[in-house]
């Protein structure tokens, strides 16, 4: 087991190499859960995440005389991203292992910090095989993501620091992944503070944490899909699940569309770039998944900002839709000369702006005198798209919503 003098002195050891980042109070979403939220930006690291801190930590560890052989690490990308900047700080040649299927943002920004790049494999853990298969043949030390000792100590100084910032803080939620993060900021806090408590949040999808919990020991749990690839993990790690089962309060699991709509509520109320990973805090403790929250200091931590730019766009059209701002119907019109131009002017009487439109006349279904008018409109939520469909009916219109 990491103790507390393990994360003491990997601060010391770290400090001033690594961004002491702000902790924040947030009115707007203390609103939504009926407490005060504060939100921890890790995602304001140098490489947009915390895994810098353990990363650094561990190859401070690194003997002299082995920092020349380099080092290697299997990583989705942040954590590729924390060990091939520190890496090119320390002097130390590094190779990282990721899974082909990584978003190119996190590829080349790994590049970009002068890490050799090896893709192999479809998921982390062959990435992972890769990795030690290449460590065999040449020698390298191993930088695991999350399952060793001075990785844990290393993310644990976050919560260090936040026991200086928000010393008045009742609460902490925290996303889980391989378990690093969460097993050092719980270790900390709790040796220190017991009676705050820390909440772990994982994808509905991949509930590895919360399934090596309820078997006692940590498992492989089938593949699955998420957009929250930052903690799409399989199996936790041997070293973090004894740390979460002593320290971690609770497990709880957010679905796919609430982690998306916490990436659009950081985006548009926090003005933060959250990546889905760690907008699962966001969805647990605004969705309800956290009891015992009302009237109380809950930390929410910001794990990382390395979105995918591609993902972010259907995160925001897909959030739009849901909100009801964008909306899709068919109107059936005469086909005849002024149509079109009735139905738009009837639109922008009622407030709706149109983003989209297509004109169909040979549907199967339409009689030979009528067209179907597709259209994408901009609207003000679901009250107003319930405007705009109650006076295109009372205009005469046939109107299908969807």
């Amino acid at each position: 087991m990491v103790t507390l003098q393990d994360v003491l002195d990997a601060r010391a050891r770290i400090a001033g190499q690594v961004v002491l980042t702000p902790c924040t109070p947030s009115e707007t979403f203390g609103e939504m859960f009926g407490g005060h939220a504060w939100f921890k930006f890790e995602n304001l690291q140098r490489t947009g995440s915390f895994k810098e801190r353990g990363a650094l930590n561990r190859m401070l560890l690194i003997p002299e005389a082995e920092r020349a052989r380099g080092v290697i690490a299997a990583s989705a990308g942040n954590h590729a991203q924390g060990v091939a900047y520190h890496a090119a700080r320390l002097g130390i040649p590094a190779t990282i292992v990721m899974p082909q299927r990584t978003p190119l943002v996190k590829v080349t920004a790994t590049e970009r910090y002068g890490a050799r790049v090896v893709l192999h494999g479809s998921v982390y853990d062959e990435a992972m095989a890769e990795a030690l298969r290449i460590q065999h043949e040449d020698g390298q030390t191993l930088i695991p993501p999350f399952d060793d000792p001075a990785i844990i100590a290393g993310q644990g100084t976050i919560g260090l620091e936040l026991l200086e910032q928000v010393p008045q803080m009742d609460v902490v939620v925290c996303g889980v992944g391989g378990g690093g993060i969460i097993s050092g900021i719980a270790l900390a806090i709790k040796e220190m503070r017991p009676e705050v408590r820390v909440i772990g949040v994982e994808s509905a999808a991949l509930p590895a944490a919360l399934r090596a919990r309820e078997a006692g020991h940590p498992v492989v749990i089938p593949r699955a899909e998420t957009i929250a690839e930052g903690i799409a993990v399989r199996k936790i790690g041997d070293a973090t699940f004894p740390h979460i089962e002593r320290y971690v309060d609770e497990l709880v699991t957010v679905s796919e569309e609430e982690i998306a709509a916490g990436v659009l509520l950081l985006l548009e109320r926090e003005k933060t770039v959250a990546e889905a990973a760690c907008a699962t805090t966001v969805a647990a403790v605004c969705g309800g998944h956290v009891a015992g929250v009302k009237g109380k200091n809950v930390v929410m931590v910001l794990s990382g900002g390395n979105i995918d730019v591609t993902l972010m766009s259907r995160i925001i059209e897909r959030g739009l839709v849901q909100d009801g701002r964008r909306t899709h119907m068919r109107v059936r019109v005469k086909d005849r000369p002024g149509a079109l131009a009735a139905l738009t002017a009837l639109l922008a009487e009622v407030g709706a702006n149109v983003q989209k439109l297509d004109h169909n006349r040979a549907m199967a279904d339409l009689w030979v005198t009528d067209a179907e008018i597709d259209l994408t409109l901009e609207t003000r939520g679901r009250a107003h798209v319930g405007e705009i469909v109650e006076r295109l009916t009372e205009a005469g219109y046939e109107v299908q919503p969807g």
